[in-house]
């Protein structure tokens, strides 16, 4: 492993309405040693509180992705999109040359928990778009993002892929990384790497070519990704 990232070491910011874990530098927390890994720039462990959320606001240049863990968001962009998304679907969304949105707990009542994701686009400029699916859990990784959008995937502009690792306690699995970097964010449970535990929230990156055995400790999902080297 070339590089660890444990889930009580992150940039934590608690502003009530939003209380989220930075696993890189973002907004006001920075820390020139955690900046990303390739093109993954921002994953952020986000809770909403009821009917909170993040109000009108725009990007350019960058593919967000939110991976829903529990409740529900609404969003609206300059677009024309206006759409729920609930726990197991996950959203994409390319700025391009620039748009506004704005993301919402769904709920009165209810928290909703989701990962946001960017990743750095490798053309800039394109005309926006927006992408959302449910996608079925496949054998124990199943590919959710994919450059080419093939096979049931969302799109997503950059050599880059993301894949759900759902395990079984006492499950192994081994991550191949071929001719890119791979890394690996824990969601829910816990696994053991070379004899090393790691817990949600925790992450860790391995280099181009190499390859690892994962065993879970319990009921696990996780986020594996292929970025550029």
């Amino acid at each position: 492993m070339k590089y660890i990232r444990r889930s009580e070491e992150r940039g934590q910011v608690d502003f009530g309405w939003l209380q989220s874990k930075h696993s890189f530098s973002f907004g006001e927390y920075h820390d020139p040693k955690h900046m990303g890994v390739s093109v993954l720039r921002v994953i952020n462990d986000d809770m909403v509180m009821p009917a909170q959320g993040f109000g009108t606001h725009g990007h350019r240049d960058m593919e967000i992705i939110s991976y829903v863990i529990e409740g529900a968001l609404k969003h609206e962009d300059s677009t024309g999109n206006k759409y729920t998304v609930p726990a197991g679907d996950v959203q994409r969304m390319s700025a391009g040359s620039g748009v506004k949105h704005s993301e919402f707990n769904a709920s009165t009542t209810d928290p909703v928990k989701f990962l946001q994701i960017w990743i750095q686009p490798n053309v800039m400029g394109i005309e926006p778009s927006y992408e959302q699916k449910s996608i079925l859990q496949q054998g124990q990784l199943t590919p959710l993002v994919t450059p080419s959008g093939s096979s049931d995937t969302l799109s997503i502009n950059q050599n880059a892929s993301i894949s759900r690792l759902v395990l079984m306690n006492g499950e192994a699995f081994t991550l191949n990384t071929e001719q890119q970097t791979g890394y690996l964010h824990i969601v829910k449970g816990s696994l053991l790497v070379d004899g090393e535990e790691f817990n949600a929230g925790d992450a860790f990156a391995i280099d181009s070519q190499q390859h690892c055995e994962v065993k879970a400790n319990s009921a696990l999902e996780a986020l594996w990704f292929n970025l550029p080297s």
